[in-house]
């Protein structure tokens, strides 16, 4: 396997491993109603999670531009991480949402 499509794929998986890990954080800040340091917590893991995905656009214009990409099952694994990162982040997003929502309503 091509030593740059490795290094591709694990700077994809670390990248949204990060961002994951960071969104798991700001959960566990909305639950101590900290909704503030939550949010913001969100946006590290936004901001991460796009440098995982310029990794993905180095795969995607390489192939745009004609040269073949062996597929492995590491380069299968970091775009599982990274649409599964994905995901994730926007159910964590509201699932803040819903911890503030139902502070208000009872607090």
């Amino acid at each position: 396997m091509d030593e740059k499509i490795v290094e591709i794929a694990f700077g994809i998986i670390a990248h949204a491993g990060d961002a994951k890990s960071t969104a798991k954080q700001a959960i566990k800040q909305a639950k101590q109603e900290k909704y503030e340091e939550a949010r913001e917590l969100i946006k590290e893991a936004e901001a991460t999670l796009i440098k995982a995905h310029k990794f993905q656009t180095k795969l995607i214009q390489a192939e745009a531009s004609g040269s073949k990409t062996e597929m492995s099952v590491v380069l299968v694994h970091s775009q599982d991480h990274l649409m599964t990162t994905m995901n994730f982040i926007q159910l964590a997003t509201e699932i803040i949402e819903m911890y503030e929502f139902i502070s208000r309503k009872i607090g």
